[in-house]
């Protein structure tokens, strides 16, 4: 991802399921001048999501592509990755899309996705969201925290290109710690898109070095 012009915004699209909380955040950022980016089509797996009316609200042309529609993963996926070539997107943001998809060879190191946990602690089929949360106090870790990483075609296993840590307190709840690790991920998933936006990102393997 390190051969790009840093001065031109990184083009994206980013794909929703439900509230968009990560959307408005990666608006704001890009707003205060804090990401050096645009949002070119938001696209949602399922229709009414309420994340689409931040997009609408932003001026962003957005689409429903719903799996039922379609008679497999893979031609559900391939349709999102013909919009976003159709719209020359240089990457494919996950911000809360909750179904897995078949990522095209030419969309390798292209996908990115947050986990809200400490990525390879908590992570895997069924562990989303709360999911996630409930499973970190019932083991009784001391940290947890979210991970930027490259999406591949398993569950949360694609390079890492950053982690933040937060604590965990004795008195969490599932929601406590969700609000804590979210804060986590505001600063995490824009400072990670703009490393890629800067160029400085590089992918060898399974690890990832900023330049």
């Amino acid at each position: 991802m390190n051969a790009r012009d840093s001065r031109t915004p990184l083009a994206l699209v980013v794909l929703i399921s439900g509230g968009g909380t990560t959307l408005r955040n990666l608006l704001r950022k890009i707003d205060a001048g804090q990401l050096n980016a645009r949002v070119l089509l938001v696209i949602s797996n399922v229709a009414g999501a309420r994340g689409l009316e931040f997009a609408r609200q932003a001026g962003i042309p957005d689409e429903v592509i719903a799996p039922k529609d379609y008679a497999s993963p893979a031609e559900f996926s391939d349709t999102i990755f013909a919009r976003a070539r159709a719209v020359a997107a240089e990457l494919v943001v996950m911000g809360g899309f909750l179904k897995q998809i078949v990522i095209p060879w030419d969309f390798t190191n292209r996908v990115t996705n947050i986990h809200p946990a400490l990525i390879p602690a908590f992570c895997g089929r069924g562990l989303y969201g709360h999911h996630v949360h409930q499973a970190v106090l019932d083991f009784g870790a001391k940290l947890s925290g979210c991970t930027v990483h490259f999406a591949d075609n398993q569950y949360d296993h694609g390079p890492v290109i950053l982690q933040k840590a937060v604590p965990v307190q004795d008195d969490d709840t599932p929601d406590t710690l969700a609000a804590r690790v979210f804060q986590a991920e505001c600063e995490a998933y824009p400072e990670a898109l703009e490393l890629i936006a800067q160029g400085r990102v590089r992918v060898q393997g399974r690890r990832v070095r900023i330049d």
